[in-house]
């Protein structure tokens, strides 16, 4: 079977509905990649937030038993924001890594693929397919490096040679026989930026990433953040991405190819004192159609609290107070006490102090201590 010309029209048709790179691998198992991953799981490396067992993230057929070649699509981001809002001392803002600027891209990616599905089912009746953006169980990764998009960078990012690591990626898996295109050959070399700037250690060695030290994953659990990461965070509210912005391919890249993903400035810098106080219905109006409201609000809520923590902002102690005592979620409660005790007031060392006679759960107990313990600090500076 003779795929040359298909493949062709595919690819002029992939540009006219907006994708940036297509490439065409084989169907094989991943068989590398099977191995790393279970040497992941061994050393307890892995998110938890990983879909399907490993061998259904690295054997095609599994997922569809026709499964021949698999399309691997990048559609390239913004790095900057235009008419970027600054921080006050009045305002202080959070922000959202670059990859949650825009409407979710999980949507945008899937609309074009089934684009692409549609497309090639009209052209060869019989053909069957699967598209999957992310959440699906293959790594979108590995398929990519494999169709040559990029190359696996050191900090774990598909490094294209247009547009850097600022790329999303999905997949369609189909039973049509492709010619794969060639990989592209590592570009790192010696560098390691993006490993002396993990603030963390979470990028173990090059390629390799212990996620349970990521701050990019970190922000998005929901149980109290560990003490040793809250002040490694700074102001981001959802994601972490310096392991990108430190990368030499990333320097002066800035792609603005897709309205849809032009980030909204006070979306993707929100202020934080509002964030606060937000209803559930207010954070789906403002936030519901970008990638990091996934996991809702709380912890957005609580990397918030963190943040103005980190800011020493004594302008946000009365609504933090007002947290403290009255959010009936323990982890925002005990939060809100921790980064009460940073900003160092004594109205709030004072607060802290009313709130524990009535607190009654134990974790918050302690973050309220631990929130006190900053008197000494200040005491000897």
């Amino acid at each position: 079977m003779n795929t040359d010309h298909l493949k062709q029209e595919i690819i002029d048709y992939s540009k006219d509905i907006g994708i940036d790179k297509i490439g065409f691998a084989s169907a094989d198992v991943f068989g590398e990649l099977k191995e790393r991953l279970r040497r992941q799981q061994s050393l307890g490396y892995q998110s938890g937030f990983e879909k399907g067992s490993v061998d259904e993230r690295t054997e095609p057929e599994r997922l569809l038993p026709e499964s021949k070649s698999i399309l691997s699509i990048a559609i390239a981001y913004p790095s900057r924001i235009k008419d970027s809002p600054k921080s006050t001392k009045d305002e202080r803002r959070g922000i959202f890594c670059r990859a949650s600027w825009g409407v979710d891209y999980h949507v945008v990616l899937r609309e074009k693929l089934e684009k692409l599905s549609a497309f090639i089912e009209e052209k060869f009746p019989d053909a069957v397919n699967k598209v999957m953006v992310d959440t699906g169980e293959l790594s979108d990764r590995a398929v990519a490096e494999r169709a040559g998009i990029g190359f696996s960078g050191k900090n774990t990012s598909i490094i294209t040679p247009e547009f850097g690591s600022y790329v999303y990626l999905g997949e369609l898996i189909t039973n049509i026989p492709f010619v794969p295109d060639k990989p592209l050959a590592d570009g790192c070399g010696s560098c390691t930026k993006c490993l002396d700037a993990c603030p963390t250690g979470a990028l173990v060695q090059g390629g390799q990433l212990n996620a349970q030290r990521c701050l990019a994953f970190l922000t998005q659990t929901k149980d109290f953040m560990p003490d040793e990461f809250r002040s490694q965070i700074g102001n981001f509210i959802y994601g972490f991405d310096t392991c990108q912005v430190v990368c030499p391919y990333n320097q002066k890249v800035d792609f603005h190819n897709h309205p849809e993903l032009e980030p909204e400035p006070d979306v993707a810098k929100p202020k934080l004192k509002p964030m606060l106080r937000i209803s559930n219905r207010e954070f789906k109006e403002t936030f519901g159609h970008i990638a990091g409201s996934w996991r809702g609000k709380k912890p957005l809520q609580r990397n918030a609290l963190i943040a103005l923590g980190h800011y020493k902002d004594v302008t946000a102690v009365e609504e933090m107070i007002a947290v403290m005592k009255n959010d009936v979620r323990p982890v925002i409660r005990g939060t809100a006490a921790w980064s009460l005790g940073k900003i160092g007031t004594n109205e709030a060392f004072e607060a802290i102090t009313e709130a524990m006679e009535k607190e009654t759960d134990e974790q918050v107990l302690f973050e309220m201590k631990k929130g006190l313990n900053f008197q000494q600090e200040f005491s000897t500076t």
